[in-house]
């Protein structure tokens, strides 16, 4: 009997630890596995992302623009790095639309906050796990990668490195 009961609770425990591991993985672009590798059939390639509306679902990824952190080369938009006080934002393929928003200001909401940060890079969607991109593989296509600025100003823990947000174009 207790052998049964231990066997029942190690199966709940490897089925929680699988899906929850899953869903990790789902929702946040780095936590996939490259080894200095192009990336494969394997990893999820997304050429276009959900529509834009006024409260466009996302998920928030924490990157450094610094030059030698996290971000990997230069920004796609002004070939330049940023510090880590400025707020821009790396946005999915699609959403990227072929440097269609560099330079454009878009609107975050999350944790009851509203902010306001700079497009000035694509989170690569297609490509990945290679030196360009840091060895990490795609982007998922719903990510806004932005600044610990950006965080910082949503009030957002860094430690946690992935957060549900809303977004939109913004005029201002």
């Amino acid at each position: 009997m207790a052998a049964a009961r231990a066997l029942a609770i190690m199966t709940v425990f490897l089925l929680v630890a699988l899906s929850t591991s899953h869903v990790a993985s789902s929702l946040h672009p780095g936590l996939g596995v490259c080894h200095a590798r192009v990336a494969t059939s394997q990893e999820k390639q997304y050429h276009c992302s959900p529509p834009v509306t006024a409260s466009t679902k996302a998920v928030l990824t924490l990157n450094s623009f610094e030059k030698g952190k996290d971000g990997g080369g230069p920004s796609e938009c002004d070939n330049a790095y940023h510090s880590d006080e400025e707020m821009v934002v790396a946005l999915s393929t699609g959403w990227f639309k072929n440097m269609g928003r560099c330079g454009h200001r878009i609107k975050i909401i999350a944790n009851g906050k509203s902010v306001y940060a700079k497009v000035v890079d694509e989170c690569d969607s297609v490509y990945g796990c290679d030196d360009e991109h840091n060895y990490k593989p795609p982007c998922a296509n719903n990510i806004v990668d932005a600044s610990p600025a950006v965080w910082n100003a949503l009030g957002l823990d860094q430690n946690v490195g992935m957060e549900g947000i809303t977004w939109s174009d913004s005029d201002n």
